[in-house]
């Protein structure tokens, strides 16, 4: 199987050759910044540039897909959210919201524009996409990915004010995450035509260290039962922290895979999910592929592995400036622990 046979085999609940390598967010490297002579402003607001960086990652190291856009802004920024790029700074600076389109929850006015697919940079994403469909659509699936509707709510207003909302102007709330999560359907319809594959929706706002396990079931889930409800398949629900008290319930979405991190322990969600669900993780994407070594990344991978997941998949976006022998070292782990075959 090539890398994209391989995953379409997992998504289709088939038997893949091997436990397949790959991610539904950010996995570019300052590696592939290099093999371009670009800096790290400049690939979130050119869709020629965002599409190779996007395909560097399996070029340089076999990395099992290509995803687009980088940051957690491109949503945001279309209902008013202001962005900074650091264009004049170098390093790795992912770019931020520094402007809410309103502070306070009960201020907050979601305007959507007519003509959504020329808004923002949603038109970079998509050409982006659209470019990596046709770079290495053979070889590889093309993945793209969007906040959740509770999320992005905390991008366009301040969170703890949010956060206070959630609890005490419920009613609100449900109303506006409502509203994002027809914006959202909207917005991956977009990413789909254009050429992603598959789809991540990162609810990581709403986890359990944030909201109880009766809000997540009161409030949360219903907007994602309708998210996953209204989108195609493959898709992919992806949560941070320890969420071993909500799994159930996040299995509940609808989604065809969970992305769950390391805080989670991946044993207990298998057991408590049973062999059928596919999980994904649970590679730590900091304290090992950029802080650790090779015996480091072989450790995570068997213990990944023994825990029973679907697909070695980071737990988070990749930091850049992940060592490349430890992106070597992923693969090759892979490959010595993870046949299926």
């Amino acid at each position: 199987m090539n890398s994209r046979e391989r995953v379409q085999a997992l998504f289709n609940r088939q038997k893949p050759d091997y436990v397949p390598v790959f991610s539904g967010y950010g996995n570019i490297t300052v590696h592939g910044l290099k093999k371009h002579g670009w800096k790290f402003p400049e690939i979130h607001t050119d869709a020629v540039k965002m599409a190779k960086m996007a395909n560097s990652t399996y070029e340089l190291f076999g990395f099992e897909c290509s995803v687009a856009p980088f940051d957690m802004g491109v949503e945001a920024e279309v209902l008013g959210a202001k962005v900074n790029f650091y264009t004049h700074q170098d390093g790795i600076l992912y770019p931020t919201i520094v402007e809410h389109p309103a502070e306070k929850t009960t201020e907050l006015q979601i305007n959507i524009p007519d003509n959504l697919a020329q808004a923002g940079r949603l038109p970079v994403v998509t050409e982006a996409l659209g470019m990596m469909k046709k770079d290495l659509g053979n070889e590889v699936m093309i993945g793209s990915w969007v906040l959740g509707p509770y999320t992005l709510a905390g991008q366009l207003v301040d969170l703890s004010d949010l956060s206070k909302s959630a609890f005490k102007r419920t009613d609100l709330v449900n109303q506006i995450l409502e509203t994002l999560t027809g914006y959202l359907i909207s917005v991956i319809d977009l990413y789909r035509k254009a050429g992603a594959d598959y789809i991540t929706v990162r609810e990581m706002g709403a986890g359990p260290d944030i909201l109880s396990p009766r809000m997540f079931k009161n409030l949360i889930q219903p907007h994602l039962i309708r998210l996953f409800e209204s989108i195609q398949s493959p898709k992919v629900l992806h949560m941070c922290g320890d969420t071993n008290a909500i799994v159930e319930l996040l299995n509940e979405c609808g989604a065809d895979a969970l992305s769950l991190e390391k805080k989670n322990q991946i044993a207990e969600t298998r057991s408590k999910l049973g062999d059928e669900v596919l999980i994904f993780g649970d590679i730590d994407p900091y304290g090992v592929l950029v802080e650790g070594d090779n015996s480091d990344v072989e450790v995570a991978v068997k213990q990944a592995l023994d825990a029973g997941v679907n697909a070695l998949w980071p737990g988070c976006d990749i930091w850049p400036d992940v060592p490349a022998e430890n992106m070597k070292a992923l693969m090759d782990n892979a490959r010595k622990h993870g046949k299926l075959l």
